[in-house]
């Protein structure tokens, strides 16, 4: 009988400046699309939202084929690995109308956390999207129950 041995992760720390940085262009990515949204409409900002990042995805596509030259044919993606853009729509037009309530940026980013927190655990648990099934740890509840606290306090003081 053999044991698998599990080392740590190491830290990195240019992972966690991206990871940073990613959440920070998020919070940008709500503020500007929650604006184009009050200028015109919720529906409007996930168009031009999207119709930017496809103009944005079809010049970088062209370049890395241009650059990169062929790589050869792979399998194809599984059915559901296409409907990202759905949920991505989606997120746009449902923070676009959060973002210009009472809850306000601050709340949306935090309630999104919680959402991105609970969906990832639901994930996680029932081996969603070829993932490994892994039980949640006590850690995982933890730091659930601390970002759903997180946001609860962050909507509260934002009402007053």
């Amino acid at each position: 009988m053999s044991t698998q041995e599990t080392r740590p992760v190491q830290a990195n720390p240019l992972i966690f400046a991206i990871a940073l940085g990613t959440g920070g262009l998020l919070s940008l990515m709500v503020h500007l699309n929650g604006e184009l949204a009050r200028a015109g409409t919720p529906l409007f900002a996930s168009w031009a939202a999207h119709g930017t990042g496809t103009v944005a995805a079809l010049v970088l596509l062209a370049l890395f084929y241009r650059f990169a030259g062929k790589t050869g044919r792979k399998a194809p993606a599984p059915f559901w690995a296409y409907l990202g853009g759905i949920s991505g729509a989606a997120t746009v037009i449902l923070s676009s109308f959060a973002v210009n309530s009472p809850v306000g940026l601050p709340g949306t980013m935090a309630l999104g956390l919680a959402g991105q927190l609970a969906f990832s655990a639901s994930a996680d648990t029932w081996g969603l999207f070829g993932l490994q099934k892994r039980s949640l740890t006590a850690r995982d509840f933890a730091a659930l129950a601390l970002v759903l606290t997180g946001s609860t306090l962050i909507i509260l003081s934002g009402s007053q």
